[in-house]
Formats: structure tokens, C-alpha cells, sequence
């Protein structure tokens, strides 16, 4: 059977877009020919707090940010997580979502995964985008009004 992850309505995503201000990026890279670095920069042009989630390059910075190892070490209040890591560690990334002070998962535009749905779901979070890319819905919800 093949596993078919239901986003939220267009209403929903775009009010997570509005409301929200700090976005925890796990796995920004420092490389600005990366996805992860050129989605983060424009959705920080756009008005968003980017911090930065690696642990290779943690203590150092990304776009002015401090970069941190986990989302367990962020000490302050984070609205969506935006993952840019291979589908089979988001189960991972949803535990560690867990432990952190974060409202919204969001993985990017070709990964998803059940077992990380599962995980969020039975914690009673109900806040998950997967497979889609914070730009481009950023764009096509807010921008194009």
C-alpha cells in the first residue's frame, strides 16, 4: 500500500504563513548554491527570523544567526520547522520536534514520511506539512494576493 500524507487546506497553511515570524531551518547550509540556503535567504527577505539547524556547523553563523546543533538547544520559542533532510530521518526530526518549543513541522517539497506523521500524531500535534516548499506556498498564498 502506498503511504498518501494529506496536507492541510490552503486556509490552514496560509495562516500558519501569516502568523508566524521564526522559522528553525534543520539542515541549512552554509553553501549558498544549496536549496536549503537559497529558500531560507528569500523567505528571510521576506520578513522571517531564519535560524539555522546543523550540527556541523553549529556555534558558527548563517545569515547572522547563530547555528545550533539540535532543535533542543534553540532557548527560544520557534513557530515552524522547516526540515531539509532525506526522508528517512524525519521520524528523527519529529522526536526532536517534540522536545523543542516549536508549533509547526513543515518538511520540504519531496519528503515525507509515515512513521514521522505517526510519531507527531500520537503527541496530539496535528500542525504537519510535508512535501511542500515554504517559498513556493509563500508565494503562491501570500504574495499573489
Amino acid at each position: 500500500m502506498t503511504y498518501y500524507f494529506q496536507n492541510p487546506s490552503d486556509g490552514v497553511v496560509k495562516r500558519y504563513l501569516e502568523n508566524s515570524k521564526v522559522i528553525a531551518v534543520v539542515g541549512l547550509s552554509d553553501r549558498e548554491e544549496t536549496t536549503s540556503n537559497r529558500v531560507s535567504k528569500e523567505m528571510k527577505e521576506r520578513g522571517y527570523r531564519i535560524i539555522p539547524v546543523n550540527p556541523r556547523a553549529a556555534g558558527s553563523q548563517i545569515f547572522g544567526e547563530t547555528v545550533y546543533a539540535s532543535l533542543k538547544d534553540i532557548p527560544f520559542p520557534v513557530d515552524i520547522v522547516d526540515v531539509y533532510r532525506r526522508s528517512e530521518f524525519l521520524p528523527d526530526v519529529a522526536r526532536d520536534f517534540l522536545e523543542a518549543d516549536a508549533k509547526i513541522f513543515w518538511a520540504q517539497l519531496g519528503l515525507e514520511n509515515e512513521e514521522a506523521e505517526q510519531i507527531l500524531r500520537e503527541a496530539g500535534r496535528e500542525d504537519i506539512i510535508m512535501d511542500r516548499c515554504i517559498k513556493r506556498e509563500h508565494t503562491r498564498l501570500i504574495l499573489s494576493e
